[in-house]
Parts: C-alpha cells; structure tokens; sequence
C-alpha cells in the first residue's frame, strides 16, 4: 500500500466524486479542512446525536439506543465532561475499490482533550460518515459545525480487494445520516 498525495486526491475528486462536497485547497476559516499534503481534512456538518444525561441505563451496541440520544441541529454544540457526542461529516464519499482509509483527529481538538474515532473507510464505501467524538477533560468543549475536524489519509493498495464493503453488503453502505450501531 501507498500512501496518497495531494494531487491524486484531487485527480480522484474530480473523476470519480470521491468526495463531495470538495475543496481542493485548504479552507482556513476556523478550524481548517480541505486538502493537505497527503490526507484530506473533513469538516463536520451541523447534525449532532447528544446523550441525554437525565437517563439511566446503557448502551448496547447490539440493540436500539435511540432513546438516549437527543438530535440537534447547530453550529456548535458542547460535549459534556467526561462524554461523547455522534457526529456527521459534511462530506459524503464514495472510496474507489483500491483505497483504504485512516482517520485521525486534529491537533486543535486532540489538545482540548478530544479523541475523535472514525472506523476505516473501506473499498467501495460510500456514504456520510458517523463520527464519535469524547470529551476526555473535565470541563465541557465546544465543537463546531462546518470546519475541520479530522484528517483522512488514503491508501491505495498494490492489488485489488476481492471482497469489498459494497459485496459483502455492508451495514453501514450508504448512510445519509448519523447512524447508531446496528447489529447484524
């Protein structure tokens, strides 16, 4: 596998919609997305799956948790101490059969004490993606819709998979919003 470059995410953008929308430099408004040297820093859309904390209970990744989630819409939003929120990138990709993903958080969160966990995007996903975010500090920390939050290293392999996410069928293929865990 190889690391990707700047001007192959571009070329790859712009022939096979890799991601849309897409900014071909980096947009320094805020927190910065856009382009990099050999990744793509993705933003955050203005979507945001809060946990209520006037609840009990748990989460189970095998059955239904809705009901501990508040939806909201806004341009920022605070992560409790000690939580986490669901996120959406503002981005929708659609990741050649070739490439593998990595996802890493920004230093500017990463120094506020927050971890940002994305899975790896596989061949052939596509979809909006849903993102974990943890407020590690005590304190709350505000998080904004609409800049940059972490980065996308992209990865093309030397041979094609034989079995990619769209084959086996995946559960999370093309996902329009913040999706919670589902079991299978």
């Amino acid at each position: 596998m190889s690391v990707k470059s700047d001007r192959w995410i571009i070329e790859m953008a712009q022939t096979q919609e890799m991601i849309k929308p897409f900014h071909e430099t980096q947009v320094r408004n805020g927190i910065s997305f856009g382009v990099g040297s050999y990744g793509y820093d993705i933003s955050l859309s203005d979507e945001f799956k809060i946990l209520k904390t006037d609840r009990s209970g748990e989460i189970d990744p095998k059955q239904d948790s809705a009901a501990n989630f508040e939806d909201i819409k806004a341009d920022s939003v605070l992560i409790p101490p000690n939580s986490y929120i669901l996120a959406r990138t503002a981005e929708y990709f659609k990741i050649p059969r070739g490439v593998l993903t990595i996802c890493q958080g920004k230093s500017t969160y990463a120094r506020s004490g927050v971890i940002v966990n994305v899975t790896p995007f596989e061949p052939e996903w596509e979809g909006f993606a849903t993102i974990s975010l943890a407020n590690t500090s005590p304190f709350p920390v505000r998080i904004y819709a609409n800049e940059g939050i972490a980065q996308l290293i992209f990865l093309e392999a030397s041979e094609v998979c034989e079995v990619s996410y769209r084959d086996k069928k995946g559960k999370y293929q093309g996902q329009k919003k913040i999706t919670l865990s589902k079991s299978d």
